[in-house]
């Protein structure tokens, strides 16, 4: 739970469109929402920010104490945060900096906000600097008109293919890079943070057809339960290989590139066979009902 000062900070935030008094009064400040890491409940903090491009620079500088803030661990268990700046909010990806990366984000921290240099002077931890990145992935132009479930099915798989195409390419970049040939290079935590983001993307997506979508068309077309029992049985065999990409990504770094490189390609064939075969027998069944829902329908 917030503190009785953080909770007022964030309902002034709200209140008046994002202003701010006291000591915050003038500066940048942004509401970051993780997931618990452990309790998986949501947790709201008031965060000064760096604009850096489109994106947006927090640091977990904790006032230079000697550990990582609360939020900091959040995120690494749950990259995908939600932002609150001014009137508006928006669902991010949250990657730390690493290396030269985050030399030069920090220097471009401390020129906007030189407090932050001061924190860092006062502790031997290195200060997190994380970048807050829009979720979509790249290209992603957003979601054409959506009328029928069928419509917003296909939306949601098209975001799904987005995603592991985007890991994938960012992973054989990675591996490209210089230095990486002939070495076992562990996976950067851009990579990490994208597909820990995915991992958990389709874990609650196949968790909604399971729940309701699925035994939902089932009671209006019983004559399909051969067709639900093989789409099960393949949430299943993803979530297997899902389950051991989310292992590999346990830890801050990967340490098994290869390991993942192998993980990545059959999920990737896994569920775009998946993917494909869903929508073959269940978007004809879903063209004629309307979203979102206006009541009793086809697949409540």
């Amino acid at each position: 739970m917030p503190t009785s000062f953080h909770q007022s900070v964030i309902d002034e935030f709200r209140a008046n469109e994002g202003k701010v008094g006291g000591p915050f009064e003038g500066g940048d400040l942004l509401l970051l929402t993780t997931t618990g890491a452990r309790s998986g409940a949501a947790r709201t903090t008031p965060l000064g920010y760096v604009r850096h491009g489109d994106s947006l620079i927090v640091v977990g500088s904790n006032l230079g104490g000697p550990r990582h803030p609360g939020w900091y661990h959040n995120l690494l268990a749950h990259p995908v945060v939600r932002v609150e700046v001014g009137t508006s909010s928006f669902e991010a990806l949250a990657v730390p900096a690493e290396g030269a990366r985050r030399e030069e984000l920090f220097a471009h921290v401390v020129r906007a906000s030189p407090g932050y240099g001061d924190y860092q002077a006062r502790t031997g931890r290195q200060l997190p600097v994380v970048v807050l990145e829009r979720a979509e992935p790249e290209g992603w132009e957003g979601p054409r008109e959506v009328r029928t479930l069928a419509d917003k099915l296909l939306e949601a798989h098209t975001w799904l293919r987005a995603q592991l195409r985007q890991v994938r390419a960012e992973a054989e970049a990675h591996f490209a890079a210089p230095g990486a040939v002939g070495t076992q290079p562990g996976l950067g935590l851009q990579i990490r943070q994208r597909c820990l983001a995915f991992c958990q993307a389709l874990e609650f997506h196949h968790e909604s057809e399971d729940g309701h979508l699925f035994p939902g068309i089932a009671r209006h077309h019983p004559h399909l339960s051969g067709v639900f029992d093989r789409l099960a049985d393949e949430h299943r065999a993803i979530a297997r290989v899902r389950g051991e990409l989310a292992a590999l990504l346990a830890g801050i770094a990967v340490a098994e590139p290869d390991r993942f490189r192998a993980e990545a390609e059959e999920m990737s064939a896994r569920l775009n066979a998946h993917l494909d075969y869903e929508e073959e027998v269940l978007l004809p069944l879903l063209t004629d009902v309307p979203w979102p829902p206006s009541g009793p329908s086809a697949a409540s």
